[in-house]
């Protein structure tokens, strides 16, 4: 592949991160919108994953994606207006747990994808 076809490539997948990014945002948006008590917990990133956002609503329901970075997270959740911690520090809430063995009991799926 050549210089300009190498450039070319470059900017394709920053214009598909932006993307994926934005319709992240708009996910996480619906999500605090339509549901109470939303809190936000940060997920550390792995060998595999970027750091992720967990959302995390009164009921116990819950949503995870993948941001990027923490400035990104920390302008996130202020613009989302919720309170964000860090899942290592704090952990897992209880409703949280509390909903996924309600659902598994029910055969439904945890979370939303």
């Amino acid at each position: 592949m050549g210089w300009f076809g190498r450039r070319k490539a470059a900017a394709a997948q920053r214009q598909e991160h932006r993307q994926q990014l934005s319709d992240a945002q708009r996910h996480l948006q619906d999500f605090v919108r339509s549901r109470t008590g939303v809190e936000a917990f940060i997920e550390p990133a792995t060998s595999v994953t970027p750091p992720t956002v967990l959302l995390i609503a009164a009921t116990g329901e819950w949503t995870r994606r993948r941001i990027g970075d923490r400035s990104t997270l920390d302008a996130l959740a202020q613009d989302l207006h919720v309170p964000l911690y860090d899942v290592q520090l704090v952990g897992y809430p209880q409703r949280m747990r509390d909903w996924n063995a309600r659902a598994k009991r029910e055969g439904r799926t945890t979370g939303l994808a």
